[in-house]
């Protein structure tokens, strides 16, 4: 007779197929990251308790065990404060489940619940200027095929800030060129949502749908293989423009640009633009307006504006005298 399965193995496998696949139907994105969270944490314990993963139990997996995980990641693997606390966001994720399945470590599980997040500095937004996203536009060469491809992507990114996730998912029949012209994607938490598109992003965007489908992909825009452009290969491309654009705008060797750059630029276009702030999270697919604040703290324009209707304090500069030299002496003695 073969011996009962060790729980945290059973547990961890249903709270992936049952939970997190079956229930909430986690994107692709969600499920890897919270896969190789416990990767990390189950080869942690390995080492340190000496036990294969499979054969560890539920009560071993306590809040000090935790809390050493989470500081290894911080000092050994060098990872910021920020990933640190996804890790332990997907950790709660998987003991609130566990709360559910084995009530009897209810007192275990609760010390898990109450390891917090870690606080860390909030660095601005970081976005492209005008001049910066002219630049950027025009570095692709659109003489051939990839040059045209990374134009029309880059174009709707930063006109539309889709996630590089929407923009590398989106296909063909996602695109209306037309009248009310509007791109449709399935966003994060698997909402579907709409994107209008300027004139200009329409064009470009059709003059790219009339090229043949690469090895008839159905993708919008294809590798050169004609599958589904990875995330990786969309910051590779970006980072490629915008290296040949710096010389032409130097404001640029001193900007990191990300996909993600590009759509926290297409939230300050409008934010700049007088768009509400509900408006700019409806356009984005944010979850709250709240998300939005972001944009509200590092427009300086805006802060400008407003420093622009305050009345200046009367006061004025006062003069350096130097101090008498024989004083100076005495008082270095």
């Amino acid at each position: 007779m073969m011996p009962p399965r060790p729980l945290l193995a059973s547990l961890l496998e249903r709270f992936f197929t049952q939970r997190l696949l079956q229930q909430r139907q986690v994107s692709p994105h969600t499920l890897h990251a919270y896969r190789d969270t416990f990767r990390l944490l189950l080869r942690f314990t390995q080492v340190h308790l000496h036990l294969p993963p499979a054969r560890l139990a539920l009560a071993q997996l306590d809040a000090p065990l935790i809390a050493a995980f989470l500081d290894d990641l911080e000092q050994r693997r060098g990872n910021t404060a920020r990933t640190r606390n996804l890790r332990l966001t997907a950790i709660h994720s998987f003991f609130h489940y566990a709360a559910y399945e084995e009530p009897a470590h209810a007192a275990q599980i609760q010390r898990v619940l109450a390891i917090p997040p870690k606080r860390h500095a909030r660095p601005l937004v970081s976005f492209l200027t005008r001049p910066e996203i002219d630049a950027v536009l025009a570095a692709p060469d659109r003489r051939s095929w990839f040059g045209r491809r990374d134009h029309a992507l880059l174009l709707l990114a930063v006109q539309t800030g889709l996630r590089v996730s929407e923009v590398t998912g989106l296909r063909r029949a996602d695109v209306v060129v037309g009248a009310g012209a509007h791109v449709r994607c399935l966003g994060k938490g698997r909402k579907e949502r709409c994107t209008p598109l300027t004139k200009t992003t329409a064009a470009v965007v059709a003059a790219w749908l009339r090229e043949p489908a690469r090895r008839g992909s159905s993708h919008l825009f294809p590798s050169a293989q004609g599958g589904r452009l990875s995330s990786d290969s969309v910051a590779d491309l970006l980072a490629k423009h915008v290296a040949a654009a710096a010389p032409a705008c130097p404001s640029l060797h001193t900007k990191r640009v990300t996909p993600h750059v590009l759509r926290h630029t297409a939230a300050m276009e409008l934010f700049q633009a007088g768009v509400d702030r509900a408006v700019i999270a409806l356009w984005l697919g944010h979850e709250s307006v709240e998300t939005t604040q972001i944009y509200l703290e590092a427009n300086l324009a805006l802060k400008e504006a407003i420093l622009a209707k305050t009345t200046a304090l009367h006061t004025h500069p006062g003069r350096y005298r130097a101090g008498d030299a024989l004083l100076a002496f005495l008082d270095r003695l």
